[in-house]
């Protein structure tokens, strides 16, 4: 149950961190998109790539990685880069964000396939979701959209990971199949949590407490 239920209360946290706070401050938000990025990137690499290459051969697994970060790359054009923290509201811009809405609605589904009973990716997806939902929460405030579109929005957005986990798990797809989808996830994840660890500083540039940031993160997905 947990696997459904978390992605749901990773949307919440986030919407609430933002809505009852009204103030997200800069540096603690980048902070905490580091320790996502570094956990995401980490419980990805320990988690799905072994399981993916033990079940399909290895050019097969890059290929469909390869893929996935193509995806991704395609998916930001139209979100604007929503999944690693940027979202850029022009004040003019009066409609709602359609564009927005469907590729990150696409993102969210994908990456709840490789989530199964037992697997810890779902701790991935919470950790990757929290900053994000925050980030669509204080755009679609500073946006013209209505609170029945803010919360139409947030609600479709939460159900979509719930909605490919419950796919993979109850309908009858094949093992090959479910492989190279997580496959395709995969290289979706390695370009989102890249992106976030070299654009979450600065100027590109490391500091302490952003090292500290990654090492946890990393160190939580060891654990996990």
């Amino acid at each position: 149950m947990l696997q459904y239920l978390l992605p749901i209360l990773a949307v919440l946290i986030g919407a609430i961190l933002v809505i009852f706070t009204r103030t997200k401050t800069y540096f603690n938000f980048k902070l905490l998109l580091a320790f996502s990025g570094a956990f995401l990137l980490a419980l990805t690499l320990f988690e799905l790539l072994p399981e993916v290459y033990h079940h399909l051969n290895a050019k097969a697994s890059g290929l469909y990685i390869m893929l996935g970060i193509l995806i991704q790359i395609i998916l930001e054009f139209f979100s604007k880069g929503a999944e690693h923290g940027h979202v850029h509201h022009h004040n003019h811009e009066n409609n709602f964000p359609w564009a927005l809405f469907i590729s990150l609605c696409i993102h969210s589904f994908l990456e709840g396939f490789p989530i199964h009973e037992h697997n810890d990716m779902v701790y991935g997806v919470l950790v990757h979701k929290i900053p994000i939902a925050t980030v669509i929460t204080s755009f679609l405030i500073n946006s013209k959209c209505s609170k029945i579109q803010m919360g139409l929005f947030l609600s479709i957005f939460a159900l979509m990971t719930p909605l490919g986990t419950y796919i993979s798990n109850h309908m009858n797809i094949a093992t090959a199949y479910i492989t190279a989808i997580n496959a395709v996830v995969i290289g979706i994840f390695l370009h989102i949590s890249t992106t976030i660890l070299f654009e979450s500083g600065e100027g590109h540039k490391f500091n302490l407490t952003k090292l500290v940031a990654i090492v946890l993160g990393i160190a939580a997905a060891f654990m996990f």
